[in-house]
């Protein structure tokens, strides 16, 4: 894929902003994975990985403590809701099954009422409780970004792509909350994504 520093700036600029998004919080093991398993989404906006769940004030990947690896999803709730994101999250693990290393659990960590109403709603439908599963069910109380290493660790193999976050100015920061970072770590990954299709013309 070629692509420009002026493509990325123009793709990002076009994006939805936060102030018009939702975020959902999971927990399905090493986080990589599925932060461009669902990076690559339609009405998935932006991602990010982190750590959540636990007590400690300042988590790192090398001073977990009981914190989970967990990703973020930032979605347009017009295009995918947040019962369409809970149905790939329990397509993608067995929810009668949890490991026993706190750090790659699988866990569910709605931010609000709605959310909390929906998962209920959605576990009732499977003849499921949240006491009657593996995986755990809590209230986010707060989100820790992982290193900047981890974000977008699919995307940051392929020096092709990244040399066009460079020459487009992004720093690690940039690069974590970006709407294009978040498809392209999906593309990286070997998931089928729309953002070629979608991509401004190079000028």
């Amino acid at each position: 894929m070629e692509l420009t520093g002026q493509q990325i700036r123009e793709y990002d600029r076009r994006a939805i902003d936060s102030d018009t998004t939702e975020t959902a919080t999971f927990g399905l093991g090493c986080f990589w994975g599925p932060d461009a398993q669902f990076g690559a989404l339609d009405g998935v906006v932006r991602t990010r990985v982190g750590y959540a769940g636990g007590t400690s004030r300042d988590p790192t990947y090398h001073s977990l403590g009981n914190h989970t690896e967990v990703f973020q999803v930032e979605f347009d709730p017009d295009t995918i809701t947040y019962r369409d994101l809970l149905t790939r999250v329990f397509e993608s693990h067995n929810p009668n099954h949890q490991t026993g290393n706190t750090q790659y659990q699988n866990v569910v960590l709605t931010a609000t009422a709605a959310q909390q109403a929906t998962l209920d709603e959605f576990l009732s439908s499977r003849g499921l409780t949240a006491d009657g599963i593996g995986t755990r069910i809590e209230q986010l109380s707060r989100f820790s970004p992982a290193e900047d290493y981890h974000q977008k660790y699919k995307l940051r193999s392929v020096s092709s792509l990244i040399d066009a976050f460079d020459a487009a100015g992004y720093d690690d920061e940039a690069l974590r909350e970006s709407p294009i970072a978040a498809k392209l770590n999906g593309y990286a990954a070997g998931h089928d994504v729309a953002v070629v299709e979608e991509l401004p013309a190079s000028r």
